[in-house]
């Protein structure tokens, strides 16, 4: 469409300079009919309408009035022709046209991955309060607030397992939704958690927003473990405690109700009742795997954990000698750690990955390292397809490998990694997986 409407803008100029008159009668008709055009477009379902849409279609409606007004007054007479001018209003037009049509350029319409398990997919949405926590990114003294998304089985009976995520340092819970749909159509109840405070914004199910606290992200944007570890641990421990302690009282909830005797005794809950409560795993993205990671460390009740390209933060116990100080014991919890570009070549120089690379050689730990050759950091989530301009952009690369593949076979060996050690059901062989995607 912008193209589209560069070519005729400069077509339309061109004319306007070779016959000496602003065109202000074709200029109308024209505004008439692309807005003609919109509106077909939107019925045939080309254009799927969302809110990306909206300043686009309210543009072309206020164009077409203007120009149905000047139809019907059809006054004669007019400003002389200048070249500048129409030159002006050319570039002004595209302008105001690449203005309407950003949100559209930046979130463009994509087509979600299928899902390809057995179930239906369905969802609720839940706001959490951990009474036993004080909020202390809020000045007000409030317990901690938290909003949840599930993903489960549609008209499915008895249990299955649970799987918590916890997304990157600005994420939202919807990061990797096509792998919650993936795993939820083949049997799990996913739960993701929008983190307060540390997550682009979150809002609650009475519809009140909070938005990402400035003070954490002047914290992640400033921490750089090469040249201050003793700032960089201290971040470590605040930013985990806090993960932590949302995954812990979001599982111990969730499970809580799963056990309560009858949990689908209430009709607007049916999810609980879908828990198997002694099958359970995390996992996360960046800073959300990190803390997936040390959740696995910590509870005993924990069958596997996925990282998304995460260092093991919570394992980092101090600073002595200008060097991070490692709990040396073996993660009791199978881990699945899924690499991209951003991170790989750098596993053995980066200081709060040491971990993730002695993990390469480690060969008594339960732990498998994957990595995504072509993909950024933001290609392991959903982001690559709602938006691949940020994704690019944040990524600081143009990813080499499609999105589409890289999410699908993500997803694939995320689910077969969870059936092997939750559900105790097939092998877990990471190159098989890559060999069945790609056929």
């Amino acid at each position: 469409m912008l193209v589209g409407a560069i070519a005729v803008e400069l077509v339309f100029a061109a004319y306007c300079i070779h016959s000496r008159s602003y065109q202000a009668t074709v200029r109308s008709v024209m505004r008439i009919v692309a807005f003609a055009a919109f509106i077909l477009l939107v019925k045939v379902s080309i254009i799927e309408w969302s809110i990306r849409w909206y300043a686009c279609a309210a543009l072309l409606l206020v164009w077409a009035l203007m120009g149905a007004i000047a139809l019907v007054r059809r006054a004669g007479g007019g400003r002389a022709f200048r070249r500048g001018n129409a030159i002006r209003r050319s570039v002004l037009t595209l302008l105001v046209v690449l203005l309407a049509l950003s949100p559209a350029l930046v979130f463009p319409q994509y087509r979600p991955l299928e899902t390809a398990g057995e179930y239906g997919v369905e969802t609720v949405t839940y706001t959490y309060i951990d009474e036993s926590r004080i909020d202390t990114y809020s000045s007000t003294g409030a317990p901690r607030k938290l909003t949840v998304q599930y993903w489960y089985p549609e008209n499915a009976v008895g249990g299955y397992p649970l799987v918590v995520f916890s997304h990157g340092s600005f994420g939202v819970k919807s990061s990797n939704l096509s792998l919650y749909r993936e795993l939820a159509s083949h049997g799990y109840v996913v739960c993701s958690i929008d983190h307060t405070y540390q997550c682009l914004f979150t809002t609650d199910t009475r519809g009140d927003t909070s938005l990402l606290d400035r003070g954490f992200m002047h914290e992640v944007l400033s921490e750089n473990a090469k040249s201050d570890k003793v700032q960089s641990y201290g971040y470590y421990q605040k930013w985990m405690s806090i993960r932590t302690g949302d995954i812990n009282f979001v599982i111990d909830y969730a499970l809580s109700r799963a056990t309560s005797g009858n949990p689908d005794a209430d009709s607007h809950d049916p999810v609980y009742a879908l828990i198997d409560a002694t099958q359970i795993g995390v996992m996360g993205h960046s800073l959300g795997g990190s803390a997936a990671l040390g959740i696995g460390r910590t509870r005993h009740d924990l069958g596997a954990v996925v990282a998304l390209e995460s260092p093991f933060l919570c394992d980092i116990v101090g600073v002595d000698n200008g060097e991070f100080v490692w709990d040396e014991e073996t993660c009791p919890a199978p881990v699945l750690n899924i690499y991209s570009d951003s991170s790989w070549s750098h596993l053995g120089e980066w200081p709060q990955y040491a971990a993730n690379s002695k993990l390469l050689v480690d060969t008594e730990a339960t732990a498998y390292s994957v990595h995504m050759q072509g993909a950024g950091h933001l290609t392991l989530t959903d982001l690559a397809l709602t938006s691949p301009f940020l994704a690019r952009m944040l990524n600081g690369h143009k990813a080499s490998i499609d999105a589409r593949y890289c999410l699908t076979t993500m997803n694939h060996l995320v689910l077969e990694f969870f059936d092997y050690y939750l559900k105790e059901k097939g092998e877990f062989a990471p190159q098989a997986v890559y060999s069945e995607i790609a056929q």
